[in-house]
């Protein structure tokens, strides 16, 4: 299974958090089958999100979106997030 982890910081968490609802018809269609979402316990701003995808390479497509950029934009987000693309380790 391939995950994407996204860390960055928001404006202000209850508009973020309004437009990441929206999206996630975008995300599925996209290959996203399941997300965790954290908040930092000291900054409730600073967002962690570990996504499951079908594929890395769906979830790079998605990660580089205009589609992304523009709903992150307009949620909110005031950090360039940092992005990593992850594969389960079974060893």
């Amino acid at each position: 299974m391939a995950h994407l982890l996204i860390v960055h910081d928001v404006e202000d968490y209850a508009q973020w958090r309004t437009i990441f609802e929206r999206h996630d018809d975008m995300r599925q269609a996209s290959g996203c089958e399941a997300y965790q979402l954290f908040r930092d316990a000291d900054n409730p701003n600073h967002v962690v999100i570990l996504f499951e995808w079908d594929s890395v390479a769906n979830a790079r497509q998605f990660a580089e979106s205009d589609d992304l950029r523009q709903a992150m934009q307009k949620a909110g987000v005031v950090s360039r997030p940092q992005a990593y693309f992850l594969n389960e380790d079974y060893s």
